[in-house]
């Protein structure tokens, strides 16, 4: 078994324009204070990374790693939603994913596509470059528009969308795995990959692609009202990332899963701060302690009702405090009699067989 690593923060919830906020150090020595051992990196803003440069050369990565390294942190990993989304965009939704691209590509849907397809290839070499294993991403949505199957689906219309899907992300995991670096989709809402049977169907039409991986967020599945602790159980092989974040479900008889269109303060379900959610979280360190899983415990902050620093000070020591610092020896060892082969064979009846 490995002790899992941590306590790491995803910064995408925390940059900003004021100090210390605003640049790569100021930001690393901040989550250091707090105690953080890892920061995951989002790729979308060149004050913190720039990544094209960080994928064509292994300087310049080297350079961004002793940033973080000098603040006394790793980088955990990089992180590409916001380009991931854009692989895969439902015209309903073009207008308001235009915003996640450059201006120079925004209103064209296919040009959109190219740049976040060649974002992440750049991922995946700087990635490599920084010596990572691991990069999270969004799959995007052909099919969400049609969750609900009202009006019903015409008969292939899942089956097609899958399969466009995988065709678009199949020659980007092969880039991932040239440079060494599991792909994880972050199952979530708004995402053609949003449970298991959806990430199973995916995997399917992409021949089970080795890197075609998770990053595991419980606080989607109890918005789903899904077993995030089964869905380990099915899954462990393929989580190779894991968000710490805490959310509540509390239906009335007004709203349930679907929030009534309320805004995040409002709904059923939403998220919250470590610890202030219904995450049975030591179930899930268990379990992946359990699974042996070799990856970083990533705080990731969304609250609808407390200030973030308030939440990423706390964040670091519930992190702490539940990772299980694995045995090297098994409870009952006190009392191991020491047998040799033949006294088992003579304890099992079969010594003169």
């Amino acid at each position: 078994m490995t002790t899992i690593k941590g306590p790491g923060i995803f910064l995408a919830q925390f940059i900003g324009e004021q100090a210390p906020f605003n640049d790569l150090r100021s930001i690393c020595q901040w989550a250091k204070g707090l105690g953080f051992e890892g920061v995951q990196i989002p790729v979308t803003d060149s004050r913190f990374i720039d990544l094209q440069r960080a994928a064509e050369s292994k300087l310049y990565a080297d350079e961004i790693k002793g940033i973080v390294n000098e603040c006394g942190l790793q980088i955990t990993e990089l992180s590409t939603h916001l380009q991931g989304q854009l692989i895969a965009v439902h015209p309903a939704y073009d207008k308001l994913f235009d915003g996640f691209a450059p201006a120079a590509v925004r209103n064209n849907p296919s040009a959109r596509r190219a740049w976040a397809v060649q974002q992440l290839k750049y991922a995946a070499k700087a990635s490599q470059n920084l010596g990572l294993n691991a990069h999270a991403t969004f799959s995007g949505a052909l099919l969400w528009p049609m969750v609900y199957p009202w009006p019903q689906r015409p008969a292939g219309l899942v089956e097609t969308g899958f399969e466009e899907l995988a065709s678009r992300w199949l020659p980007i995991l092969n880039v991932f795995d040239d440079c060494g670096v599991d792909l994880c989709y972050e199952i979530h809402p708004g995402e053609d990959l949003h449970d298991g049977v959806s990430y199973e169907m995916f995997l399917e039409k992409v021949n089970n692609h080795a890197r075609a991986c998770i990053l595991y967020d419980p606080s989607h599945f109890v918005l789903q009202c899904l077993d995030y602790l089964a869905y380990i159980d099915h899954y462990h092989e393929r989580i190779k990332m894991f968000h710490v974040k805490d959310a509540e479900f509390n239906p009335t008889g007004k709203q349930g899963v679907y929030g009534g269109y309320q805004g995040w303060i409002d709904r059923a379900g939403r998220f919250r701060s470590l610890g202030d959610g219904q995450v049975d979280f030591k179930s899930v360190f268990s379990k992946f302690t359990q699974y042996d899983f070799k990856g970083w415990a990533v705080m990731e902050w969304e609250c609808a009702l407390k200030h973030p620093e308030d939440g990423a000070k706390e964040g670091a020591v519930f992190i702490r405090d539940h990772i299980i610092r694995v045995t090297e020896k098994a409870f009952d060892d006190f009392a191991a009699s020491g047998m040799d082969d033949l006294a088992n064979k003579q304890i099992l009846g079969i010594h003169n067989q």
